[in-house]
């Protein structure tokens, strides 16, 4: 199983570089950043914590550390045109001489899509923009000239070149939903990512593999990855249905609990590993367990 880190994004460059280092350094397999514009906060709510770009973060990653994968965790669509999103993801793939991964979603962040001025409206209407999405982005990526005639989206013969290094580069949809955005794991992706326990991963995956039976797709052509906020040591926070850790003998059993599930890559956000040499130490731990 790989095991990657999640910088949040409301920190310096410096420190997000430092945790990527430190990960390619001591065995890590990869590193990913978040799409998001602002904190994710209600109206009164402090909305101006510094917060880095997605897609300028993963480029200046792909440059400056030269083993791991990178990838995004996830891009919302929303937030780009899809055949701009392409271009994007060939050119990191590029900088980083095939180590990108696209991770994409639907996107969900209200107060970003209201203060930006970007539409994201109802989950149905989401749904069917993804998916239209996904056709554009794939295509550009994978074919020579591509065209979609969509409600949301119109390319025409449309080219994006340079094609990135990995033939094909790896797509990563992030999905929770069991009807209609596992379906599209199952007929579109290459990756899967979901936030979950042990446990809940291992009945979401069951869902998918249901779906891959339904649209003739092998499974086992599916990486599947998770995410759960992380405690080495310490008091798990209140209400926070996806955690894992408490103690590092917990930690471990839950990190073999996920391997035993069959997970592919497992994501460690840093949010609760403290900061500096501690956040380091706490990553040590972490990769010791594995």
């Amino acid at each position: 199983m790989r095991l990657s880190i999640w910088p949040g994004p409301q920190q310096s460059f410096a420190g997000v570089l430092e945790q990527a280092r430190h990960a390619e350094a001591t065995g890590w397999d990869g590193v990913w950043f978040a799409d998001h514009f602002m904190p994710n906060v209600g109206p009164g709510e402090d909305d101006t914590i510094p917060t880095l770009e997605c897609g300028s973060v993963v480029a200046a990653l792909a440059a400056a550390v030269p083993r791991i994968r990178v990838g995004t965790l996830v891009y919302g669509i929303t937030y780009r045109h899809p055949a701009v999103l392409a271009k994007m993801a060939a050119t990191v793939d590029q900088i980083s001489d095939g180590r990108f991964v696209l991770g994409i979603g639907a996107g969900w962040q209200i107060n970003e899509h209201e203060q930006y001025g970007i539409e994201l409206g109802p989950i149905r209407q989401r749904i069917d923009r993804f998916e239209e999405a996904v056709r554009v982005t794939k295509g550009l990526l994978r074919e020579p000239r591509t065209t979609v005639e969509g409600e949301y989206y119109r390319i025409t013969d449309a080219v994006c070149e340079p094609k990135p290094v990995q033939q094909p580069l790896p797509l990563m949809i992030g999905a929770k939903g069991e009807k209609r955005m596992l379906r599209l794991v199952a007929e579109h992706a290459d990756e899967w990512n979901c936030w979950g326990r042990p446990e809940l991963i291992a009945r979401k995956s069951a869902v998918l593999d249901q779906h891959c039976a339904a649209v003739g797709r092998d499974p086992k052509t599916i990486a599947r990855t998770a995410q759960a906020v992380t405690v080495v040591d310490g008091p798990l926070p209140e209400g926070a249905a996806h955690a894992i850790g408490g103690s590092p003998a917990r930690l471990a059993d839950e990190i073999a609990a996920y391997a035993g599930n069959g997970l592919d890559e497992l994501i460690i956000p840093d949010d609760r590993l403290g900061s500096g040499a501690a956040r380091l130490k706490a990553m040590d731990v972490i990769r010791s367990l594995v």
